[in-house]
């Protein structure tokens, strides 16, 4: 695929961010690469975070979250490894408040004029089964009826590690939200490993139009 040619111009004018989980799940091992969650997880940051500051040039918005979450504004790839020191696996998985935060924060922007063109995207990156999925749900749902088109807002939701109970979660956030009421398929889900098979620009791509 060409980027700038294929779909490219979706990727212009568009705010990026990453919600990146620090549960202690993460220091679990993968069984398949029999590296660690987290240091799966860091490489799949740097990897995401390399790939958006080519299209939002002022810098990514990236949150860590566990029991509680902590935002971290433009921010760069360079500051990936010392965001990842500075929070270590702890506590469990708890994603609505921080998922809240970012979709706020895009409306807030709206509303005042400051978001770009093209809308956001929110990655989120997790290997552990949110303990609050439900509120999760509710919080995709409430967005989706708050915006005029699918592209507007795109929320992808990338699986590290094999967690068969998260795959069938997160498909269900696929596949379902519709059906529970929300007025457009903003939610996407994948796993590092299909993305593997594919480049990191198109994954981009498909969280927006998929």
């Amino acid at each position: 695929m060409d980027i700038l040619t294929d779909g490219g111009d979706l990727l212009q004018d568009r705010d990026y961010t990453i919600a990146i989980d620090r549960s202690a799940t993460m220091t679990q091992t993968d069984s398949n690469s029999g590296l660690t969650l987290q240091a799966i997880l860091q490489d799949a940051t740097l990897a995401f975070v390399t790939q958006c500051e080519q299209f939002d040039f002022d810098g990514i918005t990236l949150y860590f979250y566990s029991d509680t979450f902590d935002r971290f504004d433009r921010v760069t790839s360079t500051e990936v490894a010392k965001r990842f020191r500075d929070y270590p696996p702890s506590g469990r998985s708890y994603l609505a408040k921080p998922l809240r935060d970012a979709i706020d924060l895009y409306f807030n922007r709206r509303r005042l004029g400051l978001a770009k063109p093209n809308g956001e995207t929110i990655f989120v990156l997790t290997g552990s089964i949110p303990q609050d999925i439900a509120e999760v749900r509710k919080t995709i749902i409430a967005a989706s009826n708050q915006i005029t088109s699918d592209e507007e807002l795109a929320i992808e939701i990338v699986q590290i590690g094999d967690d068969p109970r998260l795959r069938e979660l997160l498909l269900n956030l696929d596949n379902d939200l519709q059906k529970m009421g929300a007025a457009f398929d903003i939610c996407d889900t994948v796993t590092l490993d299909q993305i593997d098979r594919e480049t990191l620009s198109e994954v981009l791509i498909a969280a927006i139009v998929d």
